[in-house]
């Protein structure tokens, strides 16, 4: 196993936060993923919003599942607390560490095959509760690792690369976060940094269960015609599984347009995706009328994005549950074991 480190000299003169990092002091290890990938761009932005922000390194806990998207933590926040689940399982894990130290700042890293397959009760759960985090899903429509299937976000209609059109009905994680009781709700775009670093930001310092649905182009599977990787194709032709691919060095997406427009972003296959920014008149706190409008624009072929829904007056899991202010990792035996007249009194309140 290859493990590519990048050197950890660099310039003296490197701008510094108020904390007196760098920008290099929030990055993680090279990436591996594809020339391209739109997920590299989340990562860029995750660094810049916590570089933006002031965030302490060691004070962040990064978790993540299976997938392409799972694998970018190790891009970025090499300094802070980590975790690589098993497949769909990182709500579980999160909500049980944000219990345990709810003094740490808690991302978690998903796709959409992590959290809207196998993992969609575990995302479900976890946003219902209120765990305050920022919950990312880095949305790509395929399933990366395994050569290009349609995931369950993958739109009505849409292609592979081999042409085949996609017939089910996808998954629209943002309106069930918004329908789940998500307090801060968002879409966005890879290659529009001007727009997801500030989400990123405002995610984070919010309080309670904040998720960003970000679309995230695959420059090796997505919408292209004329796979040999589709999910059938592989099904039938199994030895074509374990084939190695080139990938071409490709140039990022970007898409930089103002709020109320609508703009087409050419695809590295020559497959277009149009994109609507939220106007400045919207008003994220309805949440009837974000869901009716992310309907009416869906109806209208168009994907929206910024800031969809939020709960100005949220409320997170600790709340809920009235926990004690020091995390609970730090509790003396004194205060975890309170005796037997406690415990006689806690059993008589069940009866």
């Amino acid at each position: 196993m290859t493990y590519l480190a990048k050197p950890r000299f660099h310039h003296p003169k490197l701008p510094t936060n108020a904390l007196g990092y760098t920008r290099r002091d929030y990055e993680g290890a090279v990436s591996t993923l594809c020339a391209g990938c739109g997920h590299d761009s989340i990562s860029a932005a995750i660094i810049q919003a916590c570089f933006e922000l002031d965030l302490p390194p060691h004070r962040i806990a990064k978790l993540s599942g299976i997938g392409c998207s799972s694998k970018t933590p190790t891009y970025f926040l090499g300094a802070s607390h980590g975790f690589n689940s098993v497949h769909g399982r990182m709500p579980s894990v999160l909500t049980g560490a944000n219990l345990a130290n709810r003094e740490l700042v808690y991302l978690g890293v998903s796709g959409d095959g992590d959290s809207a397959s196998i993992g969609l009760g575990q995302f479900a759960h976890s946003i219902r509760r209120g765990v305050n985090m920022l919950y990312i899903v880095e949305n790509n429509g395929v399933y990366g690792l395994t050569k290009g299937q349609f995931s369950a976000t993958a739109d009505r209609g849409s292609t592979s690369k081999r042409g085949v059109a996609n017939h089910d009905q996808p998954i629209d994680l943002v309106t069930m976060a918004i329908m789940l009781g998500a307090s801060f709700v968002a879409r966005s775009f890879s290659g529009d940094k001007a727009q997801l670093v500030p989400l990123i930001k405002a995610a984070i310092r919010h309080q309670g269960a904040a998720f960003i649905d970000c679309i995230s182009p695959c420059v090796a599977f997505n919408n292209h015609p004329g796979s040999t990787k589709s999910f059938d194709f592989v099904r039938a032709h199994n030895e074509a599984v374990n084939r190695l691919d080139v990938m071409v060095e490709r140039e990022p997406i970007v898409a930089d347009y103002a709020p109320g427009e609508v703009v087409d972003v050419m695809q590295h296959d020559g497959t277009v995706l149009r994109l609507r920014k939220l106007d400045a008149q919207y008003h994220p706190t309805d949440k009837r009328a974000a869901v009716a409008y992310l309907q009416e624009r869906d109806a209208a072929g168009e994907v929206v994005t910024g800031l969809l829904y939020v709960d100005p007056e949220a409320t997170d899991l600790h709340a809920n549950l009235d926990t004690v202010a020091t995390p609970l990792n730090a509790l003396d035996d004194a205060a975890l074991v309170p005796g037997q007249a406690a415990l006689d009194k806690v059993n008589a309140s069940l009866r």
